[in-house]
């Protein structure tokens, strides 16, 4: 369904008045437009999980059976914290690349979630994975750090 349908009881789900879906497939079948995105974004996804298999079997081989004192204990802590960190953002652009190839599925691709225009080709170039617009995504940024803001201050 797409952000912003309208439901009535005789039509069911439909786009907005004017909306038309950006075209993926050609007369033949073939892909079209989108093709290069889907390489770049399942190129991506598999890089991802090349690197995330690579960091786990050097963290698994690296790591000392029992730390010889304090300060090996606190350097693997250490360590461990890092490949977290960095496991979760890898798992986070992974859920974004899968879900950008569920959008090309759908016919989606390329339309800004929140607002329903186009996504800009050179921002798809740049991030191919984009749900929003540039403007869109400034202004959800802006909120986000707004809200973050609050929760520090709040803190205090």
């Amino acid at each position: 369904m797409l952000l912003g349908a309208i439901f009535t009881p005789e039509h069911g789900w439909r786009a907005p008045k004017g909306f038309t879906m950006p075209k993926t497939m050609n007369k033949n079948g073939a892909k079209t437009r989108f093709e290069q995105y889907q390489k770049a974004l399942e190129s991506k996804a598999d890089e991802l999980r090349r690197s995330m298999s690579a960091q786990k079997i050097a963290q698994v081989v690296s790591r000392l059976d029992v730390p010889s004192d304090e300060g090996d204990l606190s350097q693997q802590s250490h360590e461990e914290w890092i490949f977290l960190n960095r496991n979760t953002l890898d798992m986070k652009l992974l859920r974004d690349i899968q879900a950008a190839l569920r959008r090309i599925e759908q016919s989606t691709y390329g339309v800004c979630a929140a607002c329903e225009e186009p996504i800009s080709q050179k921002r798809l170039e740049a991030v191919p994975w984009a749900k929003f617009c540039v403007r869109c995504q400034e202004r959800i940024g802006a909120e986000t750090a707004e809200y973050d803001d609050d929760d520090f201050d709040s803190e205090r």
